[in-house]
């Protein structure tokens, strides 16, 4: 193995996805000295095979329902199918134009930037094309991979992952979704607008079930407007192949068939062979373990992103990323609130949090220390033109601070902005209630639902 020992980085990188490439861009614009290797693609899962793909398909799918429903607003359309050629080429240029930017971005700030498999050698070394990279702190951030489950093989035809999904060159007539979370509900989504009959298979008694009881009753509702169909409650046993297709078959029996199955059962760890174990890096069940300041067992390395097990978000990617990158700088670096990171699934209707769930603070507080409010979107006159409906829920902590905001409907990603400065500035509900939200906006609705549970309701009844 060669090395060349005259180069010590500061900070060496294992994985160039959101979390990695965030600590390589803040800790060279504070001075350090990084090398980031990448095996795939800069910019990993959120970029190529996540966030950014999954989105277009999903705005894709809007612009189709658009043009079916154009009549109920008075424009005259015709709705004539999806070329699935032409939506992945759409989504294909919204990709390259952000890779050739995160390029750009990552040569100007003067990061040395590897392509090659890399492999943790010493808890000060990354063993990559044959070359030992030396650094004196190392950043791991291998990010993850599409799980499945026992006796469950993708084979990237007929039963398939997320990955296979969003490279998928024709519509599905059919398909059975086993997974209702975010990536479940987001391609039972997409799919149904593309004109797919759609079957979520989901263990656990609620679609979106990390959500707060009534955002997960919410979606459903939708969901079945829609015609989505789903099976809660009751646990996956086998799949095997039809003449056309697939058949589930569930834990009480029950059988679904369909010509594709989408295996959306989350995403596990990558940190098998990489010698993070051979170097005594602590690890559960393939996860990287840390403490508050993204800090391993072992002094010379950290671990950030979808690898250690916090959130599997982007954004909190990037976050971890900086942290780290702050905290090697020498600069006073400040513990991640979970908590307080905004929450967005970005179905049809939009699932949108920040803060805890009404359980969770009663549990934490107690049941008769929690208020919670609930703001119909029908007295939204934003919501009214654009047609949807959904609610906005507050949970506050009797005559204190807002602890969580829950919110259905479309475009409610565009609200989690405010609502986590309400969490994250513990804002009580009178002062959210002074400020002024422009109308008409659905950030409106945020404000309204401040004024009521301040006491002091406008276009809502006491």
């Amino acid at each position: 193995m060669a090395n060349d020992a005259s180069t010590v980085f500061d900070l060496v990188i294992l994985g160039g996805g959101s979390g990695g490439y965030a600590a390589a861009l803040r800790a060279s614009q504070l001075g350090l000295d990084v090398a980031l290797i990448e095996k795939n693609k800069l910019g990993g899962t959120c970029l190529h095979n996540g966030c950014i793909p999954t989105k277009a398909l999903l705005h894709a799918g809007e612009i189709a329902d658009q043009a079916r429903e154009a009549a109920q607003f008075g424009v005259k359309a015709t709705f004539e199918g999806i070329d699935i050629a032409g939506v992945q080429k759409y989504k294909d240029e919204v990709i390259s134009g952000l890779y050739k930017g995160l390029q750009g971005l990552v040569a100007s700030r003067k990061v040395t930037y590897i392509e090659g498999e890399g492999r943790l050698s010493s808890p000060t070394s990354v063993d990559v094309n044959g070359q030992r990279i030396q650094g004196r702190h190392i950043l791991l951030a291998t990010g993850s991979v599409p799980k499945s489950l026992p006796g469950l093989n993708i084979d990237g035809n007929r039963i398939i992952s997320s990955d296979h999904a969003l490279v998928l060159d024709r519509v599905p007539e059919s398909a059975i979704v086993l997974g209702g979370g975010v990536i479940g509900v987001e391609f039972a989504s997409a799919w149904k607008s593309f004109g797919s009959d759609i079957t979520v298979v989901e263990g656990l008694k609620h679609l979106v079930p990390v959500e707060d009881e009534n955002s997960s009753k919410l979606l459903e509702r939708a969901f079945r407007k829609r015609g989505i169909k789903f099976n809660l409650g009751t646990f996956f046993d086998k799949a095997e192949y039809t003449e056309n297709g697939v058949r589930v078959t569930l834990a009480d029996g029950k059988t679904f068939e369909a010509e594709v199955l989408l295996v959306a059962v989350g995403r596990g760890p990558v940190s098998q062979g990489l010698g993070y174990e051979e170097q005594g890096v602590a690890m559960d069940r393939g996860y990287v373990l840390v403490d508050e300041y993204m800090q391993t067992n072992v002094p010379t390395i950290s671990a950030v992103g979808d690898l250690v097990p916090t959130l599997q978000l982007a954004h909190v990617g990037f976050a971890e990323g900086i942290l780290v990158a702050e905290r090697l700088a020498g600069l006073k670096a400040v513990p991640i609130d979970y908590d307080g990171v905004p929450r967005v699934t970005y179905c049809h209707p939009e699932v949108a949090s920040v803060g805890i769930t009404e359980a969770k603070a009663k549990e934490i507080y107690g049941a008769d220390k929690v208020v919670a409010l609930k703001y119909n979107l029908a007295g939204n006159g934003k919501s009214k033109i654009l047609k949807t409906a959904g609610e906005i829920k507050l949970v506050q902590v009797k005559d204190g601070a807002v602890v969580g905001v829950h919110m259905v409907g479309d475009r409610m990603g565009e609200q989690v902005g405010e609502a986590q400065l309400i969490y994250n500035w513990e804002a009580l509900p009178a002062e959210v209630a002074q400020l002024i939200h422009a109308h008409p906006t659905q950030n409106e609705a945020l404000g309204e639902a401040h004024l009521a549970l301040a006491g002091k309701p406008l276009h809502s009844h006491d």
